[in-house]
């Protein structure tokens, strides 16, 4: 069994303060009896790409091959913003907030980056999640499919602050190591964007 990464946009700590403050009231307030588990703000990301099962050696290849793919890349400037939920409003398994392009071009850098981030893992020959790249920020998972109409009106209202994205991350997610049984997160490398 190798080692579970993605590769993923870390918002900034005032964008995740941010969204972290609009929804803790919220989360509060809600009775879901225990419907909802909710992403801790020290994991908000943006996946752009998803590797279940890397062999350890392939790691530092797949980082290098990401670095270069994204030593071009032009700097996006995103917002999160709006309601994304999978695979819809009234089965919800994964309630998100959408990821905004603010500049010029920013939806296709965003595009181009995810889909490098998956060329990379293809590139070293390990398998990567084939799923349509819809870029979002997972806020919570539900434990039965649910629906979160309310949760997805609510959300139509937040609009988080704009920044650059600088880098990207690639991180190893350990299984049940987190707190309640979460997932714990390591960063195993910061990659830079080109200008």
């Amino acid at each position: 069994m190798g080692v579970r990464i993605f590769a993923a946009i870390v918002p900034p700590a005032d964008a995740v303060e941010h969204l972290d403050d609009f929804l803790d009231p919220r989360r509060d307030a809600v009775r879901d009896e225990g419907l909802l588990r909710w992403t801790i703000a020290e994991q908000f990301h943006v996946t752009l790409a998803f590797l279940p099962d890397v062999a350890d050696h392939l790691v530092d290849e797949y980082v290098d091959r990401l670095a270069d793919g994204l030593a071009r890349t032009p700097v996006p400037v995103l917002r999160l913003a709006g309601p994304l939920t999978f695979p819809n409003a009234h089965e919800t398994r994964a309630l998100a907030v959408g990821v905004v392009p603010e500049s010029e071009g920013a939806d296709v850098v965003l595009e181009r980056m995810a889909g490098r981030a998956r060329n990379a893992a293809v590139a070293v020959g390990t398998e990567v999640d084939g799923q349509r790249f819809r870029p979002h920020l997972t806020i919570a998972r539900l434990r039965r499919a649910s629906d979160t109409t309310n949760w997805v009106r609510l959300l139509e209202t937040y609009s988080g602050p704009e920044w650059p994205v600088l880098e990207a991350a690639v991180i190893a997610s350990h299984l049940g190591q987190g707190p309640g049984g979460r997932p714990r997160y390591e960063t195993l490398a910061e990659i830079p964007l080109g200008q």
